[in-house]
């Protein structure tokens, strides 16, 4: 099990990315923009949103990776949690495909009492996934990756 950061920007992620890549080095693991999205996922997109960064990665070092993503107003209405400087910020739990039983135990576990915001399921990526704020206020993500490249 690996817990990282994984922040939220409003439209700058790849700013943002760029400038943390200046000041730790190194080369990012992903960069997927919304527009790399299959069609049934992503609905009507402007041209614009599709330039976004749906998912960064950035190595800190062999035990951290920063992770982001831009989060748009069609997102930030589905969830009903508005963009704040601030509540940008999640916990990402991510396992080894051996542990999908154990992606399951800490999502039921973590999410009691708390709002869960994408139920724990497969995702296109190829991973168990899901997000919620656990009944303390804080953000939390779990993926389980199910396929390697």
């Amino acid at each position: 099990m690996q817990l990282n950061h994984y922040l939220n920007f409003k439209g700058d992620t790849e700013a943002a990315f760029r400038f943390y890549q200046s000041v730790f080095g190194g080369e990012f693991l992903a960069l997927m923009r919304y527009g790399d999205m299959p069609a049934q996922e992503g609905g009507a997109l402007s041209d614009a949103d599709k330039q976004k960064i749906m998912h960064i990665s950035l190595p800190i070092n062999e035990c951290t990776i920063l992770m982001a993503s831009d989060v748009s107003e069609q997102f930030c209405a589905q969830t009903n949690r508005p963009f704040t400087a601030g509540n940008n910020h999640y916990i990402s739990i991510n396992l080894d495909p051996s542990e999908q039983h154990q992606a399951q135990t800490l999502f039921d576990a973590l999410s009691k009492g708390g709002s869960i915001k994408m139920p724990l399921d497969k995702t296109f990526w190829g991973a168990l996934y899901g997000a919620f704020t656990d009944q303390f206020g804080i953000q939390w993500m779990i993926n389980c990756q199910l396929e390697t490249e």
